[in-house]
């Protein structure tokens, strides 16, 4: 049987209203745009801001947040349509299956480990940041020693008596993705309470630093607010394009990083009361929300301290570090956000865990990953083996891989995912135009065509090392492919 056999609309929406031996459904509209916010606002925001201004573009990484914003609402809006009219665990690996074929639906399942267990990885590592900030500015204790809280791949700046200090595994990286991952096997609903819960005291903050950072800003930070094209070496001895046309898109493609989230709604589906309508506006409204803040934000951060700043001594935990230093007098904010941000990224590394084991259950459920992947525990209705294996997996990263590596793989991984679910809304409209849709994407082909666009770009921002090791990921996921699961595809081996 060919390897782009299709998986029937039919049979998409027959798992989907079989929920007595499946997940159960507990979402509803609320808690889904609650899930995604929670997804959201988290180390793209707190961390990879200051990256971005640092390593690409300056203040204007507010413009890279506009391009970002951009490419993530015309990919949202063809998310809405998808996920509004094939409701069931997957996301991008389902709509794929069913509009393109078994080997592009393994190719973008394999590619959305980037995107949720690498990226639930780099959550962790500015996780451990934030909790040294914690522990040292807030409760007054000694840090963690730099070689238990950061990768073997990683050395410091060289302290004052010029000693550098070499990574050997980040801990509590490590630790907060078992944690979580244990929080995930006991129930979505009990998830979701505590995401929300999260999630308001998370707003709230951005809110205060956006009010109060305002007048503390400084227009010489502004100025030139597109810096001249130039390359920017850091200290661990890579280049980046710094500044004009190229620092923007490599920018965006740093804090697109920041919008991940919106789509892991989408993987809920099946968890959810009523889909049909609860998923768009669960993806759509939590999308808006959060670009408001974030274009805001960003202007306010960029404002209140140099380039320098961020690239020396705002390098870890920036936002905590700029407070302090540059305004005065709200320290007790500083100290509030280092609780709220370390409460938040657990939020984004939930959701995260949750988006991945939801794939891999349904790659399971079609036999292109063990049954293993796809077990439900029989009291909480979980996927709780997928967590477990996830636990290693997402952990392993945590505690080996620097954020900077992770998080660009995260970002080119869901660009590369967002381009194919663009291409399966144009798809899917022309071979199943009479399948029921809840929400319609406005003006297709255009708007898909726009998203694939603007994502490719952002990806060509990202440089060509990122691309190599986009390529290097995807070819491991042919080995496996060949060498397990197309042997195993039930839609290819129905007899099995």
């Amino acid at each position: 049987m060919s390897l782009f056999v299709k998986k029937p609309i039919d049979a998409l929406m027959a798992e989907a209203g079989d929920s007595e031996k499946g997940l159960k459904r507990t979402l509803s509209a609320g808690s889904l745009v609650a899930l995604g916010i929670g997804a959201i606002i988290g180390a793209g925001l707190f961390v990879r801001t200051a990256a971005a201004a640092a390593q690409n573009a300056g203040p204007s990484v507010t413009i890279g947040f506009i391009v970002a914003a951009i490419g993530c609402a015309l990919a949202g809006l063809c998310y809405a349509e998808l996920s509004s009219s094939i409701p069931i665990s997957g996301s991008a690996y389902t709509y794929t299956y069913a509009t393109m074929g078994e080997l592009l639906a393994w190719i973008i399942g394999w590619d959305l480990v980037l995107e949720y267990a690498v990226g639930a990885a780099t959550v962790g590592i500015a996780w451990s940041e934030y909790l040294n900030n914690l522990l040292v500015n807030v409760l007054h204790w000694k840090a963690i020693a730099y070689e238990w809280c950061h990768s073997p791949f990683e050395h410091s700046i060289p302290d004052a008596a010029g000693v550098v200090h070499t990574g050997i595994m980040n801990v509590p990286a490590f630790g907060i993705v078992a944690l979580l991952s244990l929080l995930l096997i006991k129930g979505t609903q009990e998830s979701a309470f505590v995401n929300g819960i999260i999630v308001i005291t998370k707003v709230a903050i951005v809110i205060l630093i956006i009010i109060f950072g305002w007048g503390f800003i400084n227009a010489e930070n502004h100025t030139p607010y597109i810096p001249a094209a130039s390359t920017y070496t850091d200290h661990q001895g890579i280049n980046h394009s710094y500044g004009g046309i190229m620092g923007i898109l490599g920018a965006a493609g740093v804090v697109f990083f920041a919008f991940i989230g919106f789509d892991a709604v989408s993987t809920a589906a099946q968890e959810t009361k009523s889909p049909k309508k609860a998923m768009p506006i669960g993806i759509l409204g939590s999308l808006a929300i959060c670009t408001v803040l974030y274009i805001l934000f960003a202007h306010v951060l960029t404002g209140l301290a140099p380039v320098d700043f961020f690239r020396t001594t705002g390098k870890e935990a920036s936002v905590v570090v700029a407070i302090k230093t540059y305004m005065p007098g709200y320290e007790w904010l500083g100290k509030l956000v280092t609780v709220a941000i370390l409460a938040g990224f657990s939020s984004v590394i939930l959701v995260m865990l949750l988006g991945q084991s939801r794939v891999f259950y349904s790659m399971s459920k079609d036999g292109l990953l063990p049954k293993e992947f796809s077990a439900v525990h029989p009291k909480f209705q979980t996927p709780y083996k997928a967590n477990l294996i996830i636990l290693v997996i997402v952990g392993a990263f945590a505690a080996f891989v620097p954020g900077d590596i992770v998080g660009d793989m995260t970002s080119i991984g869901t660009l590369f995912a967002f381009i194919l679910v663009c291409v399966a809304v144009i798809i899917l409209r022309k071979t199943d135009p009479d399948l029921p849709r809840q929400f319609k994407t406005p003006w297709v082909p255009l708007v898909p065509i726009l998203g694939i666009v603007v994502c490719a770009a952002m990806i060509l921002g990202l440089g060509w090392t990122n691309w190599l090791r986009l390529f290097g990921w995807l070819a491991i996921g042919f080995i496996i492919y060949f060498a397990y699961s197309a042997k195993n595809s039930k839609l290819r081996n129905p007899k099995k």
